[in-house]
């Protein structure tokens, strides 16, 4: 099973959100939904241009047409400092109308395994059909400290202190607590013992979990 069948990605907009491989699933999202129809990748805040995949730089909607008609899938966006890419100026709604597959990353996490959002994150578009939260499962195990992005508030939604360790319980928690994502993926369960770590955690949700390893190109459950 491929991880669009597993997340039942459908057309239109896909928001993804969270940490722990964002980019990576966005990437290989694209590469599957590549083989169904033409896919548009983009942020609505700031993102490294997608590896593997041509980038235009804020075109016109005929511009972006044709790439799609020749390339199948493109990554578009304004450019930003450090070079990373901006929300592109054509609207979501051109951009639906453009591609089957529209996916956007909706927030960061400074690489960071897990992540508690700030009151105006995830920016995620009106028009998204669904959205995906990414949990880093590399990050249990260690302290809140360490592992999370926005600290201070993951230990507050977790109810457990800065230097205690983030267990499938407590991010659990903080994942209820949020309630941002139609279905969440539990990704770098590269082994047996986060394989594990995932199982305790999808145990604890209720919304449609996926566990697997991107960076092994493996959908476990």
């Amino acid at each position: 099973m491929t991880f669009s069948q597993a997340l039942e990605i459908r057309a239109g907009i896909t928001a993804v959100i969270g940490s722990g491989g964002k980019s990576t699933l966005l990437e290989v999202l694209a590469r599957e939904l590549g083989r169904q129809g033409t896919v548009v990748l983009c942020t609505t805040t700031r993102m490294y241009p997608a590896r593997n995949c041509f980038t235009l730089y804020d075109p016109d909607e005929e511009t972006l047409e044709e790439a799609l008609k020749a390339l199948g899938v493109v990554c578009v966006g304004r450019a930003e400092r450090e070079g990373k890419l901006s929300a592109p100026g054509l609207s979501m709604e051109i951009l639906c109308h453009l591609a089957d597959f529209v996916l956007v990353e909706a927030d960061g996490s400074k690489g960071l395994p897990l992540k508690a959002h700030a009151p105006y994150e995830p920016v995620i578009p009106r028009e998204t059909g669904q959205t995906i939260c990414v949990v880093g499962l590399s990050g249990l195990g260690k302290t809140v400290r360490q592992a999370a992005h926005r600290p201070e508030r993951y230990a507050e939604l977790a109810g457990i202190a800065l230097e205690d360790p983030v267990t499938p319980q407590a991010a659990a928690r903080v994942l209820r607590a949020e309630g941002l994502g139609d279905r969440v993926l539990l990704n770098q369960a590269d082994d047996e013992h986060f394989q594990a770590l995932g199982r305790a955690l999808q145990a604890e949700l209720t919304v449609p979990t996926v566990i697997g390893s991107l960076w092994k190109g493996l959908v476990l459950c």
